[in-house]
């Protein structure tokens, strides 16, 4: 039987590549997009035409930096594009102060860009931008093919990810908002009014001219969006509870945050055993997950994992998700993890640490932990050290370091402030267990009263520690 207890470490020696009993993982890659598989609809008057296959998109991009900016964004708009189930086909990108205000792109560059996507048969193409609903309308009418934009391929892996109700409905949330301000009509379709009883059921006071088709939707979409938000709060006071539940009982927080795919799992799994899924994919882990698990020297806390993060990520993705990433503004120490066999782990940092600012948790401690040593270039390692001298390098795959990590964080979680000395008889040894699992014991010794301790505890468990004076 796998070992699953929080607090028993897994034998690294007897299997260097463990990731816990990966209980999610085959369910997921049981239902995959399959390519080559088609359905031609016979009539589309009055429904686009779909094709059920990969999506074959092109990317396309406007950066005024450096041609290895534009690279490096190009090339994480591809690895979003493939977690997506796509299969990109090619890239362009134009170097541009900003934006073109009708088509993203320059008309000329946009012309361009049709002829690609007519040579490589693609259907889609993405922009690495989020563009305004007029963008979107004149970029389709130029290169004939459904466009895209970052946010909408970012809110499309979290609807394929998410399984808990709470991360299915957040997720629903961003979508809802993102397309609220987008919605296009087609003929008449769109703009018929329909009053009376047709106007949503109601009798007296709906009558009259009505509202249009796209109005309806509008306000359907704002009611749905309304209720969304009230299940999210009623969702989220379990978790609530349970924050407030370690909080009185004074148990240590730990979260870890940092840029998607940089193995936050894996070194949750690597600490305590937990077995959560681990997937080479972005934004693998949508739901957080807590586990509890103890420091070398005995220490209760817990470790949380946490949605990652990604340059330019939707703000309606952490408006939805702020109630999850409350689990990071409300701990003791967060665990940054970077990806140290990234090209530019610098820019993840930036990009993470804006996130966190979001959520109102630049102030809290931090520990910054390069993962993925073994495929790390030293120099980047090296160059990492110098600038952040308190950097603890790991391999979650291996686990070398996790050691050092496990030290690191006994020095920065907060200790017991209040030091007893106490006689505690032998039928209280509910207490002495206590005192072991939440504080920190400096002396003991067993006599024929009963157990002498002298201990660091909360000032809760000191409180009802102190009938207990040594006489």
């Amino acid at each position: 039987m796998p070992l699953r207890a929080a607090d028993a470490a897994p034998d690294v020696d007897a299997d260097e590549t463990y990731d816990g009993e990966q209980l999610d993982l085959e369910e997921r890659r049981a239902l995959r997009r399959v390519a080559g598989l088609s359905t031609e609809l016979a009539d589309v008057t009055e429904v686009e035409y779909r094709q059920l296959r990969l999506e074959r998109v092109v990317l396309a991009g406007v950066y005024d930096g450096q041609p290895a900016a534009a690279e490096l964004g190009m090339r994480e708009l591809a690895a979003l594009a493939e977690t997506a189930g796509s299969q990109v086909l090619d890239a362009m990108w134009q170097r541009r102060d900003q934006p073109d205000a009708s088509t993203f792109l320059g008309s000329g560059k946009a012309r361009e860009l049709r002829d690609v996507v007519v040579a490589t048969g693609a259907d889609t193409v993405v922009c690495d931008g989020e563009l305004s609903p007029s963008q979107r309308r004149s970029l389709e009418d130029v290169v004939q093919v459904k466009v895209i934009d970052r946010t909408a391929l970012i809110l499309d892996i979290f609807a394929q990810h998410a399984k808990s109700r709470e991360g299915k409905a957040q997720v629903e949330l961003a979508q809802l908002e993102y397309l609220l301000p987008r919605l296009r009509g087609w003929g008449e379709s769109m703009s018929r009014q329909a009053g009376g009883r047709v106007a949503g059921g109601a009798g007296i006071g709906s009558r009259g001219p009505g509202e249009t088709k796209i109005e309806l939707d509008r306000r359907r979409i704002r009611t749905r969006m309304a209720k969304l938000r009230r299940q999210i709060k009623h969702m989220s006071t379990s978790r609530e509870v349970g924050r407030h539940h370690r909080r009185a009982l004074q148990v240590p927080s730990v979260a870890i945050a940092g840029y998607t795919n940089a193995g936050k799992s894996s070194i949750l799994n690597r600490l305590t055993g937990a077995g959560v899924l681990v997937e080479d994919a972005l934004f693998a882990t949508l739901d957080p997950t807590v586990r509890r698990t103890r420091t070398p020297d005995g220490r209760e806390f817990t470790l949380s994992d946490t949605v990652g993060f990604v340059r330019q990520l939707p703000h309606q993705l952490v408006e939805a998700f702020r109630s999850t990433l409350e689990e990071v503004a409300e701990s003791d120490l967060v665990l940054h993890v970077v990806d140290g066999s990234d090209p530019d782990p610098e820019g993840q940092i930036a990009a993470v640490r804006e996130v966190l600012a979001d959520v109102d948790a630049q102030n809290l401690p931090e520990l910054l932990v390069l993962n993925k040593s073994d495929a790390a270039d030293p120099e980047v390692v090296d160059r990492l050290r110098r600038r952040n001298p308190t950097l603890v390098v790991v391999s979650a795959r291996t686990g070398a370091g996790i050691e050092e990590l496990r030290e690191r964080v006994t020095e920065l979680l907060p200790h017991p402030r209040v030091e007893v000395e106490v006689l505690v008889p032998y039928e209280r040894g509910d207490l002495v267990s206590r005192v072991h699992v939440d504080g920190e014991v400096l002396d003991e010794e067993h006599t024929a009263a009963g157990t002498r301790l002298r201990a660091r505890v909360g000032s809760r468990l000191a409180a009802e520690l102190e009938p207990y004076p040594v006489a």
